[in-house]
């Protein structure tokens, strides 16, 4: 099978559907021309032009605002948000409008849009562009999460968001741009609500997300050395969780470390490991334990800012104490 980059992926998925139906637009800051500064959307302007690949003022909740307005009457729109962190620019639009319409038409209204953007700290690129805020948009009912860990991943899932009939936020670890994976060159969709099990194992699980599956399967590598057995696991959507997957690892393996890029305090971490410790209380061994970003603005500093995240070394360090018998918890 031939290998893509995630950015190809991406690219791919936005050309075949642009294709397949013509209520498809896109729309944002330096879309069209630039290809967004990650040049992900490259080529896309010259196929479709500027009436479908719409460049935008810097002015994110008018344009996220055009997209909630062009979805409720009868388009498709993909919102592309440069950054993750201005997600907070948005939320009115995104979590009072969007998730909302349906519940409150009764049913008779739908907004099929998604809201593209990225995460993910180490690049050295500030607190203000560094962020993971997948957490504050699973909150909210009404919105669809997928968290791409790969190109595989990132292409079959934005296909499915895009027929999807609900908005739907999907988040790409900006490091993993350039990464490649195997992508088949026919047609194909991830399910929403499907996780994946990257990695059989039979002593402890470790579900991870995103940019977070490389470094729980790195781990995982380190673990085999030494004779532990980790399971790893991409849930690939938080919103719809696929918590039957995730408990009966944990009811095989007795023991767990959720992993995560966004800050530990009142995030997806927590909220996975608390599914687990009830839904799977009488299978665990110990406590699931979180592994999440420091809570503290990303540093720019690149000595201070690789420690704010969980690495594979951090990981198989907890997994061997919890194997060990050691009832350790989140710092």
């Amino acid at each position: 099978m031939r290998e893509i980059t995630l950015s190809q992926a991406v690219n791919e998925a936005l050309v075949e559907e642009m294709r397949r139906d013509p209520t498809t637009f896109i729309i944002g800051e330096d879309v069209a021309e630039a290809g967004t500064p990650f040049k992900v959307l490259s080529g896309l302007v010259e196929e479709f032009g500027t009436s479908r690949v719409i460049d935008t003022p810097i002015s994110e909740p008018g344009f996220v605002g055009i997209g909630v307005g062009a979805a409720l009457t009868g388009a498709r729109p993909i919102v592309d948000l440069m950054f993750g962190d201005f997600i907070y620019l948005v939320m009115d639009q995104l979590c009072n409008q969007a998730a909302k319409q349906h519940y409150m038409s009764g049913g008779k209204l739908s907004v099929p849009m998604v809201l593209r953007t990225n995460l993910g700290a180490t690049r050295r690129s500030g607190a203000q562009h560094s962020q993971s805020l997948q957490a504050l948009v699973a909150h909210i009912p009404g919105i669809k999460v997928a968290l791409p860990s790969s190109a595989y991943e990132a292409k079959g899932l934005m296909k499915t968001a895009i027929r999807d009939n609900n908005p739907v936020v999907i988040i790409e670890d900006k490091l993993m741009y350039q990464d490649k994976a195997p992508v088949p060159e026919e047609e194909y969709l991830i399910p929403f609500g499907e996780a994946n099990i990257k990695r059989e194992g039979s002593d402890i699980t470790l579900v991870a997300t995103s940019s977070m599956v490389q470094v729980a399967e790195a781990a995982a590598s380190i673990l085999e050395k030494e004779g532990i057995s980790a399971e790893v696991i991409d849930p690939r959507t938080i919103v719809p969780l696929d918590e039957k997957t995730l408990i009966e690892s944990v009811k095989k393996t007795s023991r767990a470390i959720v992993i995560d890029e966004g800050h530990q305090n009142y995030g997806i971490t927590g909220e996975i490991a608390s599914r687990l410790n009830e839904k799977a209380f009488y299978y665990l061994d110990a406590p699931v334990l979180r592994m999440g970003a420091m809570d503290v603005p990303v540093p720019f500093s690149p000595v201070l800012e690789d420690l704010t995240v969980p690495t594979p070394e951090g990981v198989a360090e907890n997994a061997r104490r919890l194997c060990a018998g050691e009832m350790i918890h989140a710092a």
